[in-house]
């Protein structure tokens, strides 16, 4: 009996070191962030699926070859406003692309740990959670008082300045990710500094760097409260020289959803799915992009 005591032990099921407090507190956070899972995916859903719903409802036929309608006008379309966000958006990210990967480029290549450095990253990250309608109001007293006149001009200036900390902190990250050995290699070579970052470190990061560049026209194409201040609206189109008021789709949408026009509403919706199917596109192309290639 002695002698298979021992072996009834070992095989005896092992008794758990976890208290049962520490399990029970395990099992409530687990049901807490499933909850929590749940309770955004279906706010989530429920915002898409009302969106796609109302927003399916105002795509006609003129939807896209006409310009918005008078007020308690029938009929109509967004062209105007869908031409005059696709001017603003490419004016705000030709200005900032260049600016913003220079900036990067200087803050990862040039000025590692310099102090010049550390007050350009530390301003970059004031800029990028600085509030858009405040960008809106520099740029209106900048540009729009001394001109006399809104503009989409001053529209692609604000846009440019929320694009261009996004840019300037993706170009800095992704030069950062280059292995320095192919720096020392390029510069064993004999060959510059700027020579080793155009054909070495740039080609490396190029795909980082374009990402950046995407997400940033991303975060651009939706921005109501500068447009506001700077290109503001027009029920028609828009002047070749961009003075005057510009027509463009968030600013619509915002005032044609505050309407008491059923006609006006509806548009706002069609422009509203039109503008969230363009953002989700491009953040789907930038993940693309950043994604390894699979051979």
């Amino acid at each position: 009996m002695d002698a298979t005591t021992p072996m009834a032990a070992m095989h005896a099921a092992p008794v758990s070191r976890v208290r049962s407090s520490r399990r029970v507190a395990d099992r409530v956070l687990r049901v807490s962030c499933f909850a929590a899972t749940l309770i955004g995916a279906v706010v989530l859903g429920s915002i898409l699926l009302m969106l796609i719903i109302e927003g399916l409802r105002g795509i006609t036929p003129t939807l896209l070859t006409q310009p918005t309608p008078g007020p308690g006008s029938e009929g109509g379309g967004i062209a105007n406003a869908v031409l005059g966000s696709l001017v603003l958006t490419f004016i705000g990210i030709v200005v900032a692309t260049p600016v913003g990967v220079m900036a990067g480029t200087f803050l990862a290549e040039y000025g590692r740990g310099s102090k010049l450095a550390e007050l350009v990253r530390f301003l970059n990250d004031i800029l990028l959670s600085a509030p858009s309608i405040l960008i809106g109001l520099f740029v209106y007293t900048l540009m729009v008082r001394p001109m006399g006149t809104y503009s989409g001009w001053a529209g692609g200036v604000a846009l440019a300045i929320i694009a261009t900390p996004v840019i300037v902190r993706t170009t800095e990250d992704m030069l950062r990710l280059v292995p320095g050995s192919m720096r020392e290699a390029g510069a064993a070579l004999g060959a510059p500094a700027s020579t080793v970052i155009r054909q070495v470190t740039w080609r490396a990061a190029s795909a980082g760097i374009v990402t950046g560049i995407i997400l940033a026209l991303a975060r651009i194409a939706g921005e109501t409260a500068p447009l506001l201040f700077t290109a503001l609206n027009n029920n028609s189109w828009f002047s070749p020289n961009l003075m005057g008021g510009i027509a463009n789709l968030p600013v619509m949408i915002y005032q044609f959803a505050l309407s008491p026009y059923p006609n006006w509403q509806q548009l706002a919706w069609a422009g509203a799915l039109l503008i969230t199917a363009t953002i989700l596109a491009l953040s789907v192309v930038a993940r693309f992009v950043l994604s390894p290639k699979r051979h």
